[in-house]
């Protein structure tokens, strides 16, 4: 069974950082392309990075100079590292999986598993 667990969120105030992290498990890591997503009220969910198993990686524009995203092959762990953070970075955060099919960097493909989100919230 697969299973994405993530962790980090918080609040935190504006221009600070926080280190989201995602426990996957259930499958074959390096087989499958990960991505960091996230979604704010009434809004539609939106990626935020994503990465192949090489470590190659495309942020969103958005996020692009302020946020990483890395991984770990050997613990099976996803993160994101978020700097220099605005309030509308303000959203619930999720990790997710799909197999490797096409580019892994490539925003439109579908993802089939995802976690339960972590909050973020950013405010003074």
């Amino acid at each position: 069974e697969v299973q994405l667990v993530e962790s980090g969120g918080g609040l935190v105030q504006p221009g600070g950082s926080l280190r989201l992290s995602c426990a996957a498990s259930g499958f074959t890591y390096s087989t499958y392309c990960m991505g960091w997503f996230r979604q704010a009220p009434g809004r539609e969910r939106e990626a935020v990075a994503l990465i192949d198993s090489g470590g190659r990686t495309r942020p969103a524009d958005v996020v692009k100079g302020r946020f990483t995203i890395s991984q770990d092959n050997a613990k099976n762990t996803l993160y994101l590292q978020m700097d220099s953070l605005k309030p509308e970075d303000t959203a619930m955060y999720y990790c997710a999986a799909r197999t490797w099919v096409g580019s892994c960097l490539d925003f439109s493909r579908r993802y089939d598993y995802w976690g339960q989100g972590t909050q973020v919230t950013v405010s003074s």
